[in-house]
């Protein structure tokens, strides 16, 4: 078992800019060096829509996540994958396998909402 991390103040945790947004577009990638997706989300004004390379082939075909809303840090800084530029980081969790699920919220909330 790993030991838990040791705690942060929320000082540290607001610096962090966790955004919903909708898929838009979502490609294969095979260039990337793990199987992956090319994602196109709309984060809504004032950011616009945002590049994200993904390891979810496991669960996730690139047809089945446009329209999807998933959720993001914003403010990471961009990274060079292969061709690709990812400009944000789509977060999920990993299954009883470690595979990742992506999170999202449960219902339908506007792009762009921040987590708090």
């Amino acid at each position: 078992m790993t030991e838990p991390p040791d705690p942060v103040g929320t000082d540290v945790f607001a610096q962090l800019d966790i955004r919903v947004g909708t898929v838009t577009d979502a490609q294969p990638f095979p260039e990337a060096r793990r199987p992956a997706i090319r994602l196109w989300i709309d984060f809504g004004a004032p950011l616009g829509v945002r590049r994200s390379s993904a390891q979810i082939t496991r669960h996730y075909k690139p047809d089945q996540l446009i329209g999807r809303q998933v959720c993001a840090v914003v403010n990471l800084s961009p990274r060079q994958i292969g061709p690709f530029v990812s400009e944000v980081l789509t977060l999920g969790l990993p299954d009883a396998a470690g595979e990742v699920v992506l999170v999202r919220p449960d219902h339908k909330v506007p792009d762009g909402g921040r987590l708090y």
